[in-house]
């Protein structure tokens, strides 16, 4: 499953013929979580779309609740089917007197899947019963209410096992981010598509792969390779970095000087934008951050999703903008040292301030509260495999960024997080994960960066028979950036 991640992400990065730019300094765009203004980038010199924001000539499209309801019902019954007759799964025998006992609030409780299971198979699970909706004519909140009915129906009627509440959470919030999120960058890539005759194939193929549910619809529809409306319409753009270099890292002894190791290091980062608005729609900007690295234990060391719910701006003056944004975030920490999988919502005041258009510098703060946290517990084993806690909390970010002369981009990012175990041994976390970023511009679309991150999860029990630990993962790294806009 970490590696269809992976894939997911490289396919949008690279798949495409694009104008690449260096966004992050050349174009002045602010790559903090910010509303950001491409209402006037001319990215797209072949054909501009049109815009319909506010206008009664809105492309609607037909809601389809039959198909709907069918891809919703598959998604249930192709892996309760796989589990029955080809993994003969002990819980995949089913019984209407099993789905009638899950109704009751007692019957529900937390599972013992593995953190993998939990924290990636379950949000792409969730991410079929969003677009089933999605993709047929739904609207966002639509399609959200049926993510939370598939999961519900699956809890309490797919298997014989108590419905787990960890598994509604995680099938339905990041279900929800993620259905959302490939449903805006299948249609801009689509959109793409509409603009340009000798792209439509291939980019009907990256959409494919990208939300296969809405590339299936466009199929039955005869919608292949063609152009719609819907899809014409789109004027949102996506920036995409690629990094690749090596990296010096230490899970033992917190000495990456003398005790480190050395291997790969990648990162892939996307932001999305559907342009700037003073009231937006959810997802209308969003940001995904994906980090690999060789280890002794994990490929795939971070995953971050922070994605606009509301944002309005509050002050503007000739010094700056201010702003204020409710986000859905979404993190992945997997390394030598410790793993962490958290859903949260943050409140974020941003602002931003220039210095003579090339010099910029933007300041973003959050608090919110941590819905559900997954952490270590050396000390558990609840059922076959789960060796983690469950527990919810406080969340707090902040991010800052210096560009000068924009050629020069200093980054310095920390996330940390404060939360109480609900299901496992009683204890409590604190999270720190900070890094710190120099980005140089050599030429054109090719940077290079030097940074250092320090992550650490500080665990601290009840009962003193628990000893408290404090896991720390420094690392220093050094890359090669290429930046494309799509």
């Amino acid at each position: 499953m970490e590696r269809r991640v992976f894939v997911l992400l490289v396919i949008l990065a690279l798949y495409f013929q694009s104008k690449g730019q260096h966004f992050l300094l050349e174009d002045e765009t602010d790559t903090t979580f910010n509303l950001l203004d491409t209402t006037s980038s001319g990215w797209d010199k072949i054909s501009p779309p049109v815009s319909y924001t506010g206008s009664k000539d809105k492309p609607i499209r037909e809601k389809i609740f039959w198909r709907a309801s069918s891809e919703w019902f598959l998604g249930q019954a192709i892996p309760a089917l796989f589990n029955r007759f080809i993994t003969k799964d002990p819980y995949s025998y089913i019984s209407i007197g099993n789905f009638v006992d899950h109704q009751r609030i007692s019957a529900w409780d937390w599972d013992d899947n593995q953190f993998t299971t939990n924290q990636i198979d379950h949000p792409y699970h969730g991410q079929i019963y969003f677009n089933s909706f999605r993709s047929n004519g739904y609207n966002f909140y639509e399609s959200s209410l049926a993510t939370l009915a598939g999961s519900y129906i699956w809890e309490t009627a797919g298997e014989t096992q108590h419905p787990a509440i960890n598994d509604l959470v995680n099938t339905t919030y990041g279900g929800i981010l993620l259905g959302e999120m490939t449903h805006r960058l299948a249609r801009h890539i689509l959109g793409r598509g509409a603009r340009s005759a000798n792209k439509r194939v291939p980019n009907e193929i990256g959409a494919f792969f990208v939300n296969p549910v809405n590339g299936l619809n466009r199929l039955l529809d005869n919608k292949w390779g063609k152009v719609d409306a819907y899809n014409k319409i789109d004027s949102s753009t996506v920036w995409a970095e690629v990094n690749m270099g090596v990296r010096r890292f230490d899970a033992k002894e917190g000495d990456i000087i003398n005790e480190g190791k050395n291997g790969f290091y990648g990162r892939l980062r996307l932001w999305y934008s559907s342009g700037l608005e003073h009231k937006q729609k959810p997802f209308d900007q969003f940001y995904v951050n994906l980090e690999l690295g060789k280890g002794d234990s994990s490929f795939i060391n971070a995953v971050n999703v922070h994605a606009l719910l509301y944002g309005n701006r509050f002050l503007s003056n000739k010094r700056g903008r201010h702003y204020g944004v409710l986000s859905a975030n979404y993190d992945f920490y997997n390394n030598d040292a410790f793993f962490y999988g958290a859903q949260s919502l943050n409140y974020n005041w941003n602002s931003e301030f220039r210095y003579r258009k090339r010099n910029r510098l933007n300041l973003s703060l959050g608090v919110g509260a941590i819905l559900l946290a997954a952490v270590p517990d050396p000390y558990l084993l609840y059922g076959a495999s789960r060796n983690y806690n469950y527990g919810s909390g406080a969340s707090y970010r902040f991010r800052g960024e210096l560009s000068v002369l924009n050629r020069l981009l200093i980054t310095g990012e920390y996330n940390g997080g404060v939360f109480y175990t609900i299901s496992g041994n009683d204890s409590y976390y604190l999270l720190h994960a900070a890094t710190m970023e120099a980005s140089l511009r050599i030429i054109k679309n090719f940077s290079v960066q030097l940074s250092t991150g320090y992550f650490a999860l500080q665990g601290n029990f009840a009962e003193e028979q628990y000893e408290d630990f404090d896991r720390q993962f420094p690392s220093g790294r050094i890359s090669i950036g290429y930046n494309v806009r799509f």
